[in-house]
């Protein structure tokens, strides 16, 4: 086998070169971009918690405005950058998708429009994650490659929207594995379609930018769970089945909430009066957030933190309240991601249970609740078992965790279809229908 040839060949082909630096380049770009995106959300989250500390009775005025204002952006200068970001860049990945209709999903204007219009569902205390946005966002930087490679290069616009959607989850969460493992199972579904060693180290490379910009701890803390034995088996067994339930019941509610399908008279509402729609959304987060003492209110970064770092606990009402907060921002139809939100409300649920048992096994139950409630949700178990991995200290639970994540997608799949598949079918739904002539009738000879 003669590999001098090959290897001169490699080296002197300029143009494997230029894709090769193109690609690491606008790999960093995306990685940056979303540190900035994480910096502004969370500056307009720490604007509203000022306001909210002013009076507290703000949000009750100030978040069914800010609701409506988002949505109506939306609506009028950026259809494309409602929901998560996720069935986006899934739909764009369609084969029915062309050059023409892509930007109705992904373009660099959509990423800057998600950028905003997130950033100030934050400034209302609305309760989202950014995570799903960074998908998007990250997808519409990374797309604009195509423009710089040269003609009939090995990286096509598929692997571009897939490293740049994984670029997104591995920068958003400091977890390049877990943009990895979500490349592979969430957007690049079919084996043949998955991503070239290039791809998967541009993926790589935007989760490192963001662990420059951030540090190398862990998103949401480290968890410290004591050694596991067989007395975690039940209430981790009851977590992973409560979750499994949960989980399933919410994806089923996102589906039918925002397919608009149901004949009732609040989804009518809905789709005649968008933004009074919002704003009432926005009051009941209002009132939600105002009832839990402010812990429903934003990501839940805050309060899944302390879960996890054990310096408090959170009352039995919080998961409920939390899944009812994050379902209410989505349903008003303001871009919003629900990956911070699900980890928060997994958390809450563990909490519970450790507090049923007296407090027995607490940061173990709590780290299973997470990755159980994320698997559910979002049907993509592997990546709720990396993510949540990479948060625990030691490898102890990595086989619990990954029990949890597959019993939890098991329970989901009874109750509910994937939700991330199932919304990018209802995104292809705004692709315009071809206009077609209609038959001209045979002259007459």
């Amino acid at each position: 086998m003669n590999t001098a040839p090959d290897l001169r060949r490699e080296l002197g082909d300029w143009r494997l070169w230029t894709v090769r630096g193109i690609v690491v380049l606008l790999s960093a770009a995306a990685g940056l971009t979303v540190v900035g995106f994480t910096w502004l959300a969370e500056a307009a989250y720490g604007g509203f918690a000022a306001l909210r500390a002013f009076a507290w009775w703000s949000p009750l005025v100030w978040t069914p405005l800010c609701t409506a204002a988002v949505v109506w952006c939306t609506h009028r200068f950026a259809p494309g950058a409602g929901g998560s970001g996720i069935p986006q860049v899934m739909a764009t990945l369609d084969t029915k998708v062309g050059e023409a209709e892509r930007g109705l999903f992904v373009s660099l204007r959509l990423s800057v429009a998600k950028i905003l219009l997130t950033a100030g569902g934050l400034l209302g205390g609305l309760s989202l994650g950014r995570e799903g946005p960074s998908v998007q966002i990250a997808a519409g930087v990374m797309l604009q490659a195509r423009r710089l490679i040269p003609a009939g290069s090995a990286v096509g616009v598929h692997g571009l929207l897939v490293a740049g959607g994984a670029a997104g989850i591995a920068a958003a969460f400091n977890t390049p594995l877990g943009g990895v493992m979500f490349a592979i199972e969430e957007l690049a579904r079919a084996p043949e379609q998955r991503s070239s060693g290039l791809i998967i180290a541009g993926i790589v490379l935007a989760g490192l930018v963001a662990v420059s910009a951030h540090g190398n701890g862990a998103y949401f803390g480290v968890i410290h769970a004591p050694a596991i034995g067989m007395d975690l088996l039940l209430p981790g067994l009851l977590v992973a089945v409560l979750s499994g339930l949960a989980g399933g019941l919410f994806s089923r509610l996102m589906i039918a909430s925002l397919s608009g399908a149901s004949p009732d008279r609040v989804s009518r509402w809905r789709a005649r009066r968008p933004v009074l729609f919002a704003a009432a959304c926005g009051l009941g987060v209002a009132l939600i957030g105002i009832a839990t003492g402010g812990a429903a209110f934003g990501s839940g970064y805050a309060t899944t933190r302390t879960m996890v770092e054990g310096s408090a606990a959170m009352p039995f009402a919080y998961a409920p309240f939390k899944f009812l907060a994050t379902w209410l921002t989505t349903w008003s139809g303001a871009p919003a991601g629900i990956f911070a939100p699900s980890l928060a409300i997994g958390a809450a649920f563990g909490n519970d249970v450790a507090l049923l048992l007296y407090g027995m096994q607490v940061p173990a139950l709590i780290a299973l609740g997470m990755v159980g409630f994320l698997a559910a949700a979002t049907q993509a178990p592997l990546t709720a078992f990396i993510i949540v991995m990479e948060m625990v200290d030691g490898h102890a639970m990595v086989l619990s965790l990954m029990a949890c994540a597959l019993i939890a997608f098991a329970v989901a799949r009874l109750i509910s279809p994937p939700l991330y598949p199932t919304l990018a079918r209802l995104q292809l739904g705004r692709i315009p229908a071809p206009n077609v002539e209609p038959a001209q009738p045979p002259k007459a000879d």
